[in-house]
């Protein structure tokens, strides 16, 4: 109870400085004015605490029983030789291993229909902003984070310098950025950074849905041809399909039976 209650003071912490940075700054260089209090607001603050106080404990055992069962696969001279190089390295290949796993992951989630169940809660905003970034039902995060962290774990670089958690507070932090109300752009750094921009592409309601996937390196989005820059801004944001109003109709929403939504067929290949 005690470690429950120290967790949620410095979420709450964390969502007070996350408030103090972001909200002046979608007041001051918005994509498109909206309300603070936007529709769901109260329901993406939900799954703030949802996600953020059940992440470790969904995600920690799926993670070493697979992670830990390819590692006895991996040949020992592979894993000496991830083992002996420095930290910084490590932590560079990490971020590059799990950014792969998690386009792909991602990737599935949008082609295949049952996945994309539970990730069509994350698209159905039609206004977004920093906070739309913890927005995900908990099967949809612990089967993107799975994509993403067990190849590190596979690999031995999750043993003994924290880099996982690195990594994930990293990707955190940079969700949210990407998620915000921002007009910011970076030129030609947007090939290989990812911006509000780029990833306001992949939340687009129109043709040029289902792309940039990538979650801090748009180079990957290059590399398997999801990689897209119109001149202009995106003018819809949501999905084709009623998605109910509260928390607890979410959750369950996923599990009901419905026609299945029919996403296009990009036949992009690998």
């Amino acid at each position: 109870m005690r470690a429950l209650l120290t967790q949620s003071v410095h979420l709450a912490v964390w969502l007070a400085l996350l408030c103090a940075l972001f909200v002046p700054l979608e007041r001051l260089m918005s994509v498109r004015r909206q309300s603070v209090l936007r529709p769901q607001f109260v329901t993406d603050l939900g799954y703030y605490a949802l996600n953020s106080l059940s992440l470790g404990f969904l995600l920690g055992v799926p993670l070493m029983l697979i992670g830990g069962a390819l590692y006895r696969l991996i040949p020992q001279g592979i894993l000496w030789r991830v083992a002996a190089l420095p930290f910084a390295a490590r932590l560079a290949l990490s971020v590059l291993i799990a950014e792969v796993g998690f386009y792909w992951g991602h990737r599935l989630s949008h082609q295949i229909p049952l996945l994309w169940r539970f990730h069509s809660i994350h698209h159905s905003p039609a206004d977004i902003d920093f906070l739309t970034n913890t927005r995900a039902h908990p099967v949809d995060m612990v089967f993107t984070r799975l994509c993403g962290f067990v190849p590190v774990v596979a690999l031995g670089l999750a043993s003994g310098a924290g880099i996982p958690a690195l990594v994930l507070v990293l990707g955190t932090l940079w969700g949210f950025f990407v998620h915000a109300n921002l007009r910011w752009r970076l030129g030609p750094l947007e090939h290989a950074i990812a911006t509000p921009f780029f990833h306001r592409w992949h939340h687009t309601q129109d043709a040029l849905r289902d792309r940039n996937y990538a979650a801090m390196l748009p180079l990957v989005d290059h590399l398997f041809g999801t990689y897209v820059r119109p001149a202009q801004w995106p003018e819809r944001y949501g999905i084709d399909t009623p998605m109910p109003a509260t928390l607890g109709e979410q959750l369950i929403h996923p599990f009901l039976p419905r026609p299945p939504e029919k996403r296009p067929d990009l036949n992009l290949g690998a």
